[in-house]
């Protein structure tokens, strides 16, 4: 009597196994690539791990002089096919980038366009899902089948499970909560793709901090600085704390708005997400736009001298100190 179950249960195993498909036609994902004209980001690694598990995967790169970022985007590891535009992609502005990837959803019928979530990502995939007039679904966490995917609301406070019903899912990837894919060798294909830009819209320029430090989105340790510091001057113990520990530097919003460190050090809710291996939050209280941005660290130690301070529920080690005593100490120890 108890073998119809074992049955189903065999089957349940055998689907799992199966690549996921959408209505007809079997589940394949076009992900956006960011690149340095060398390799692709890391950010787009984690990216393409979130697709490997709907079905094919291909990568899309955009830019002139780009050779050896496309070779390096066909060693990455579940990417099996690379479609490269040699086109002006300088900025990555959407009106450029769009019709590259509306043509590449013409050409290969694509069942789910994909990016992660960074300000690229979050830039240009608005604008091709009001192209396509499809639902867009932003920074998931979670793939759970080919049509339903988790991502976090309220500041992180909540779990949001969401179904597209759309025939192209539009989705942008939290780059912190899946591994990067390995560059292992592979062998993909490439092809290449056109599309139109607008002449309407030019790239000016951009002005882009330059730093020996490992980059804020992908450090394996990040010190980060609140309001407790009090001025720009007191960061200079934390840059150096960073670089004893080989570290990125962090701020608050709250630092940044009172003109401390520039806005690309912000972390949180409306700044950078981040999940280092280490994170040492300085000055700062633990607001809830903060931790939203970076609770998902592996190790998260902070110095306060509020012990009542919100950030030491998150905390794996607390100090309650002054951190105009303690960080001294600490650069004087390392």
């Amino acid at each position: 009597m108890f073998r119809p179950v074992i049955s189903r249960l065999a089957t349940t195993v055998q689907r799992r196994q199966l690549p996921l498909v959408s209505g007809s036609r079997a589940a394949s994902t076009l992900v956006l690539g960011e690149h340095n004209g060398k390799e692709v980001s890391a950010a787009t690694l984690s990216a393409v791990t979130a697709a490997a598990q709907l079905g094919d995967v291909s990568l899309l790169l955009c830019g002139k002089n780009a050779a050896d970022a496309v070779a390096h985007a066909g060693t990455v590891s579940g990417v099996g096919k690379v479609l490269y535009a040699d086109t002006e992609a300088e900025g990555y502005i959407p009106e450029t980038i769009t019709p590259i990837i509306l043509a590449s959803q013409e050409q290969f019928k694509f069942s789910h366009l994909m990016a992660p979530a960074t300000s690229v990502g979050k830039n240009v995939l608005p604008r091709v899902s009001a192209k396509l007039d499809v639902g867009m679904v932003s920074e998931i966490t979670e793939v759970v089948s080919e049509d339903t995917f988790v991502r976090l609301v309220y500041a992180g406070n909540a779990v949001c499970k969401v179904k597209s019903n759309d025939d192209v899912k539009v989705i942008t990837v939290r780059p912190t909560n899946f591994e990067p894919a390995a560059v292992n060798g592979n062998s993909a294909e490439t092809v290449s793709v056109e599309g139109s830009s607008q002449d309407n819209v030019k790239f000016v320029g951009q002005e882009v901090s330059k730093s020996d430090r490992p980059s804020l989105s992908s450090a394996k340790r990040v010190v980060s600085g609140g309001r407790g510091l009090g001025s720009a001057e007191s960061f200079d113990m934390l840059n150096t704390l960073a670089d004893k520990l080989g570290a990125a530097v962090g701020a608050s919003r709250a630092a940044v708005d009172a003109g401390y460190v520039p806005n690309e050090y912000q972390v949180g809710q409306t700044g950078k997400i981040v999940a280092p291996e280490l994170y040492i939050a300085i000055g700062i209280s633990g607001a809830i736009q903060h931790l939203a941005g970076m609770k998902d660290s592996k190790v998260i130690a902070s110095i306060n001298k509020d012990p009542e301070a919100p950030i030491f529920q998150v905390s794996d080690y607390g100090l309650v100190a002054d951190l105009f005593k303690a960080v001294p100490e600490m650069n004087e120890k390392l």
